[in-house]
């Protein structure tokens, strides 16, 4: 696969505060990219970082082998972005800023624009200062689809949304996906995240802590476990990586973490009349992640 979005080392240091340390990432074609963490972890700093809006203390990125700091307007000629909040030209309609956001980027696909103002039951009639924070945010969107841009950066893009227009967002990510687009997506709805992202990657102050797919994260939380069995339940209580074991009557309720193997092995002797297994949602391991390190920071502390 082609790398479309290259950090090597890239760092933003405010003073002694590190808004951005050591990021290391590849981001491939056609791939829709998770970028999680709370407010200041440094998600905002890296989408600056790429557009080159402001420069690293160190490090380098990259957009189609182009130096994001050294050639910004080539960089921006394959970039779309939507902010989390936009100011946009309040006396102007919807439509005429349509019309000038796509003159701004270069190119813009004008039946597509119509067919994304339908998707999103937007009024393009309406100046900008009688809509709403959703309607203002639908601009934003419809403006960064109609480029069909190699690359599609999103901070906190369905800010704002009903939940019928953040599913139709999600809708066109799986389009722009299909037609090769890659998908830079920053955003605090895990459940979206969940639902649209091949890869995830988790910040926190500053530094990137985990990255993969939802399946190789999965280690890091527990399943759950519940069965039922004719008689007594087995006694699991020693087998390494469960806990927060409950039985009551003849039913098990656990928690496993790591190899599930011999846990089952003990389970099928039983004879259970039930067993069900649930992985960890985004949310469980997004928890799992920030309680795990900020226990490991108080132990170095």
């Amino acid at each position: 696969m082609d790398t479309v979005i290259h950090a090597s080392h890239l760092t933003k240091l405010y003073g002694s505060n590190a808004a951005l340390s050591d990021l290391n990432i590849d981001i491939q074609k056609g791939e829709v990219f998770g970028y999680l963490g709370p407010n200041g972890a440094g998600k905002t700093t890296t989408i600056r970082l790429l557009l080159g809006l402001i420069n690293p203390t160190s490090g380098s990125a990259t957009i189609l082998g182009n130096d994001c700091q050294k050639e910004k307007s080539e960089v921006h000629t394959h970039i779309a972005y939507v902010p989390g909040e936009s100011t946009l030209w309040p006396y102007l309609t919807g439509k005429q800023t349509l019309h000038l956001l796509g003159k701004v980027y270069g190119r813009y696909d004008e039946e597509y624009m119509q067919t994304l103002i339908e998707k999103f039951q937007f009024d393009p009639n309406k100046k900008v200062r009688a809509y709403s924070k959703g309607n203002r945010q639908k601009i934003t969107l419809i403006a960064a689809l109609m480029t069909r841009a190699d690359i599609l950066i999103f901070d906190e893009p369905t800010s704002g949304l009903d939940p019928l227009m953040e599913q139709e967002f999600r809708n066109c990510i799986i389009e722009a996906k299909d037609r090769g687009q890659t998908i830079f997506l920053s955003s605090h709805i895990l459940e979206e995240v969940q639902a649209l992202c091949d890869r995830i990657g988790i910040l926190r102050q500053g530094k990137l802590i985990e990255v993969g797919t939802l399946a190789q994260m999965r280690h890091l939380s527990a399943l759950q476990i519940e069965a039922t069995f004719a008689t007594t339940p087995p006694d699991i209580s020693q087998i390494e990586g469960v806990h927060n074991i409950s039985i009551s009557g003849n039913m098990l309720k656990c928690s496993m973490q790591g190899d599930i193997s011999v846990l089952l092995d003990v389970i099928s002797k039983a004879k259970p009349k039930t067993f069900v297994s649930t992985e960890p949602s985004l949310e469980e391991l997004f928890m799992t992640i920030y309680g795990n390190h900020s226990n490991n920071l108080e132990k170095q502390s």
